[in-house]
Formats: C-alpha cells, sequence, structure tokens
C-alpha cells in the first residue's frame, strides 16, 4: 500500500482577498473571518488530491492510504477527495488550530512512514514543517493555499501538487529528489521599501519542472528610463479612468513616476486623467472594495523568478474583480526586459483558484517593457 501523507494549516490563505497578507497568528485569521474571509485551504487540499486519485485509477488508487490530521487539518480534504484515510493526529477539542498543530501533525503522519508529505498552507507552514522534520529524510511537496509563497516547495497549483505526487510515487519518468528552498518574507527589507526574502532551509522536493514553482528573487533597481517609459505607456492605454495597480516593487516604482505614492504589498486603485496627476482613491483594497469601486484596468507585474502574475501576493484581485473590468483585454502586464529575460523563457504562471479563469487568459499577452515597446509572452495556468 502507497501512504501519502497529508497535513493542511486551515487558515493559509484567509488573509489575501479581504488585503490582510498572511495569517500567521490566530488574531490575524480571526480578523480575516470577521472581514468576511472563507477558508480555502480544504479545498485546494481537496483538489490535488482529487488529481492524484485520478492518476492513480484502478489498482494504485485502491492502495493508496492518505495518512492525516483529524478535521480540517486533513481529513475534510481527504473525505472530498473520496480517498481512503488514516487519522493519526487530533487538535485539541474547543481550541483554534496554530503552528504548534502543523508540527504535531507532520511529526505524527511522517512517523507512519509515508512515501511522500503533501501540507497544504504557504510560508509559514512550509518553516513549520521544516522545524518538525529536522533530520527525518521524508521527500515532501506543498500544495500552495497561502497568500505569498515565496518558497521553492510548492507546486505550481494544487491540480500541479496532485499532478506531481502521482509522478513520484509511480516511480517512472526518472522524477528526482532535490533540495528547495524554503523562504519567508523578509520584514526588515519590507519597512525600508524592498519585497525580498529569507532564507530558512531546505527541503527535499520531487523535482518535475514547470510544475514545481521556483523561489521568489529579491527585488533590484530598475533603470528609471525603463520605468519611465513603461508609466507613460500605462497612462496613455488607459486615458481617464480607474486602475487597479497591484503589488510589487516594479508597480510602486511605476506609480511613483505617475506622480502617486501606493503601497509595496497591497492593491492600489488610481483614478487617472490625462494632463493631472493621478489620485488615490482606494489603498490596500480589499475584494469587496475592488468590486464596488469596479476599476477600468488592472496593472500587474510578475514576481521576480517565480514568474507568478496572477495568485501569489495579489488574491484581492479574484477572478470576480478581473472578469468585472474586462478580462484579458483589460488587463496590462507590467516587466522590464531584463526581468522577463530573467525567467529564461518559462511562462508566467496563473493560479487564480478558477480554472475556466485560468484557460481564458493562457496564450500570448503583450508585456509593456517600456514606451511604445512590448514583449508577446506566454501565460499558463
Amino acid at each position: 500500500m502507497t501512504r501519502v501523507g497529508l497535513v493542511v494549516n486551515p487558515v493559509a490563505g484567509l488573509g489575501g482577498r479581504v488585503g490582510l497578507g498572511g495569517t500567521d497568528g490566530p488574531d490575524r485569521a480571526r480578523t480575516a473571518l470577521a472581514l468576511g474571509a472563507r477558508p480555502l485551504a480544504e479545498t485546494r487540499a481537496a483538489a490535488a488530491l482529487g488529481e492524484l486519485a485520478a492518476r492513480a485509477a484502478g489498482p494504485a488508487r485502491d492502495g493508496l492510504l492518505v495518512v492525516t490530521a483529524a478535521g480540517p487539518l486533513g481529513a475534510g480534504s481527504v473525505a472530498a477527495a473520496g480517498l481512503t484515510e488514516r487519522v493519526v493526529y487530533a487538535a485539541g477539542a474547543g481550541r483554534d488550530t496554530s503552528a504548534a498543530d502543523t508540527v504535531a501533525a507532520v511529526r505524527a503522519v511522517v512517523a507512519e512512514g509515508v512515501d511522500l508529505l503533501l501540507f497544504a498552507g504557504g510560508d509559514g507552514t512550509a518553516r513549520d514543517v521544516l522545524g518538525a522534520l529536522g533530520d527525518v529524510p521524508c521527500p515532501v511537496l506543498g500544495v500552495p493555499t497561502g497568500v505569498k509563497m515565496h518558497s521553492a516547495v510548492f507546486a505550481v497549483s494544487p491540480r500541479a501538487a496532485g499532478e506531481v505526487a502521482a509522478a513520484w510515487l509511480a516511480c517512472t519518468g526518472g522524477v528526482r529528489l532535490r533540495d528547495a528552498e524554503v523562504m519567508d518574507r523578509d520584514e526588515d527589507a519590507l519597512g525600508e521599501g524592498r519585497v525580498t526574502s529569507r532564507l530558512f532551509g531546505w527541503l527535499p522536493v520531487p523535482d518535475v519542472p514547470v510544475r514545481v514553482q521556483q523561489r521568489k528573487t529579491g527585488s533590484t533597481a530598475t533603470a528609471p528610463d525603463m520605468v519611465a517609459g513603461i508609466a507613460a505607456e500605462v497612462a496613455e492605454r488607459v486615458g481617464e479612468g480607474l486602475l487597479a495597480l497591484g503589488p510589487g516593487s516594479t508597480t510602486r516604482a511605476v506609480a511613483a513616476v505617475l506622480g502617486a505614492d501606493v503601497s509595496l504589498t497591497g492593491v492600489d486603485v488610481l483614478a487617472l486623467r490625462p494632463g493631472h496627476p493621478p489620485r488615490v482613491v482606494a489603498r490596500d483594497a480589499a475584494e469587496e472594495a475592488l468590486l464596488a469601486l469596479a476599476p477600468d484596468w488592472v496593472a500587474l507585474s510578475p514576481i521576480g523568478g517565480q514568474g507568478f502574475l496572477l495568485g501569489r501576493g495579489n488574491q484581492q484581485i479574484s477572478p470576480r474583480v478581473l472578469r468585472a473590468a474586462g478580462g484579458r483585454e483589460r488587463l496590462l502586464v507590467l516587466c522590464t526586459e531584463t526581468k522577463l529575460a530573467a525567467l529564461g523563457g518559462r511562462p508566467l504562471l496563473l493560479d487564480t483558484g478558477d480554472d475556466a479563469l485560468d484557460a481564458e487568459l493562457s496564450g500570448h499577452l503583450p508585456v509593456i517593457t517600456g514606451r511604445r515597446r512590448t514583449s508577446l509572452y506566454r501565460l499558463a495556468g
């Protein structure tokens, strides 16, 4: 019998659509729920298991056992995927789950001798898994359910996680392990206006190129003329209207050239009008605020090194927001030529949680790299 471990952080990603960023700590999770956030981690973990089950049909599926923790820590996702479970850990009754529960669950699951440990969460969860395993040599793979996910231990989407898990467990295709970085955002650097990450260690991950994400690389200084050209192109295309501006150092630099001071990690909305300085009408806007404002355009820049355009750190720009703004016809992708070249031809990535929207957005799209300069580049879900 093949044994797969699963541990879910049920509050991972709660802060994304309500504009809170990560949800490390019970207070942040409670605040997110009070603002109307809906838990997504269990559903995304179930999608990964569903893909694994589909690729392990017949006798392989019958011999698949998921070793997990009770309730939202894993068993709920296993039941939703229709797989057989063995519960080896239960959180204390009457209290919120915590990082300590993640650590205890990982240790209990791995003690059963699993062939692969799947964990659903974000960078904070990856750090908990790293601490729980210590020197125990267990292959792991992250199901992306957090907000930012700078680490290289995650699949590019929940279904990709199931695909990679199936390839590893089948022992076919020459899949090997590689040591992947566990990263988390450097809060000190953020206070200095830079989005960069700290390295906390490595975890052994099945190496399936394109289906397992790269780590985020730190932001670098961007040539002023490049930013000025991108800003001028954005201003001309938008004309008069509302522009939702995604997070990141590139978009913030573009806003500064236009004459607006915006947040580094949030989604802001600018009112643009030819011949006038832009006006910030919303700062750190959540999904509902964006829907109420109904921006005419959405401008995003991919994450350096990873190439993610949607689904990492900008969940406020949800499928509903994108569709309300006009979909791919009203999506402006901003990226310097240097940043684009550093991807080495790898596509810009989409993980909106809506398969139909990812399919609509996939394909080649113009990327604004300067004044009157665009590169036709591939987007992939």
